[in-house]
């Protein structure tokens, strides 16, 4: 019953449709059928059959309502590529009419559904971390002291928070104001990413609570912040779809401070809610030749801004080594003009899972070369 109620969902014929995948879209070899494993992702799924698998739901064949709230598969389901009428399209397996007699039938969870990206990767960044404006962490309460004098605080040790209302619980997350997020294009602050430190419960409530540390992941100090802890829903039903409007934005941070990372990491975009982003966009990661990562990579390794620290040559034979204009032309050097014809590459595919205003968290799908901090994401 369950897969005939999918199967009819999916092969309505929507009203409005979007750009159907065609037949130069699929991969070579892309599967007549394929069983539904567990642990597979709709993203992963689709790139058995997309060369584009971000590009799903035209491969499903999803109207705008059905984008609102996407189907369900689960394991064990078959899914069969239709080719005909010069269009391909995903569907499940029609099952037959049979008559059902009253019985008690049980149904599996949505909670067991094949999700679009794996939840296990972003769900810590559904609630935390933050992007929070300069004074927003100011009025909200703050430790005031440790108990017996601790210089930092862990799991189990107990504090005094001055400012915790009563009425918003007695669960709460601990949070500190990091570093800005600056966009490089213009040098203004989007806003400070709030570091997220752990969990505490309320013990006794009063002008000067007290609480207890249940959970840390840094340690905790006094000054700190807190934020009430409130009921999260986690939906991981993120349907792709393209920007709207044109974007181009950067890459700003990465995860952990890195420079580099890769796919299934976790980075800050200079764009948001404001911009037009929202959950579910897929960008392009590109990378500028023009950018100041090129003059780094391309400057010589020698003098003090090499390994020696020193500008005094270094003679490593007896003999005499012949100049080395007699050993080779001295070539033409390379301008910034030169390095301004040089075409932007595409690298990868980053997904945005949370917004902010002016900032926005993305999970980076795929890339072919490590992603930088300042490299360009726009329009795929």
């Amino acid at each position: 019953m369950r897969k005939a109620i999918i199967s009819l969902i999916l092969l309505i014929t929507p009203a409005l449709s979007a750009v159907a995948a065609t037949s130069a879209d699929m991969r070579d070899g892309a599967p007549d059928r394929y069983t539904v494993q567990k642990g597979d992702t709709l993203w992963g799924i689709s790139g058995r059959y997309l060369k584009e698998p971000w590009r799903w739901p035209e491969l499903w064949k999803m109207n705008q309502e059905q984008l609102k709230n996407p189907h369900l598969i689960y394991p064990g389901d078959v899914i069969v590529l239709d080719r005909s009428g010069g269009e391909a399209q995903l569907s499940l397996v029609q099952l037959s009419t049979t008559k059902l007699e009253p019985k008690v039938r049980s149904e599996p969870s949505t909670l067991s559904a094949v999700p679009s990206i794996l939840p296990s990767v972003i769900e810590p960044f559904l609630s935390k971390p933050l992007v929070v404006g300069e004074d927003e962490l100011e009025s909200a309460p703050k430790i005031v002291a440790t108990a017996d004098g601790r210089v930092t605080l862990g799991p189990g040790d107990r504090a005094f928070v001055h400012g915790l209302s009563k009425d918003k619980g007695d669960q709460w997350q601990i949070f500190r104001r990091g570093d800005p997020l600056v966009d490089p294009d213009n040098n203004q602050i989007l806003g400070y990413e709030a570091t997220y430190l752990g969990e505490a419960r309320v013990n006794q409530h009063g002008n000067v609570a007290t609480i207890e540390i249940t959970r840390s992941v840094q340690e905790i100090f006094r000054d700190d912040r807190l934020l009430p802890l409130g009921k999260q829903t986690p939906v991981f039903a993120y349907v792709p779809q393209q920007p709207k409007a044109p974007v181009k934005g950067r890459i700003i941070s990465a995860y952990g401070g890195l420079q580099e990372t890769g796919p299934l990491s976790i980075v800050t975009l200079s764009r948001g809610s404001k911009d037009g982003l929202q959950v579910g966009t897929v960008l392009a990661i590109e990378r500028s030749q023009t950018s100041a990562r090129y003059s780094q990579r391309t400057a010589p390794l020698f003098g003090r801004s090499g390994f020696s620290g020193s500008d005094a040559p270094r003679t490593y034979y007896s003999e005499t080594i012949p100049p080395r204009a007699t050993l080779l032309e001295r070539g033409e050097a390379i301008t910034n003009q030169d390095i301004a014809q040089l075409p932007d590459q595409r690298y990868g595919l980053v997904m945005v899972f949370r917004t902010f205003d002016r900032a926005s968290f993305a999970l980076v799908m795929e890339a072919s070369r490590p992603v930088a901090v300042s490299d360009y994401v726009t329009n795929p």
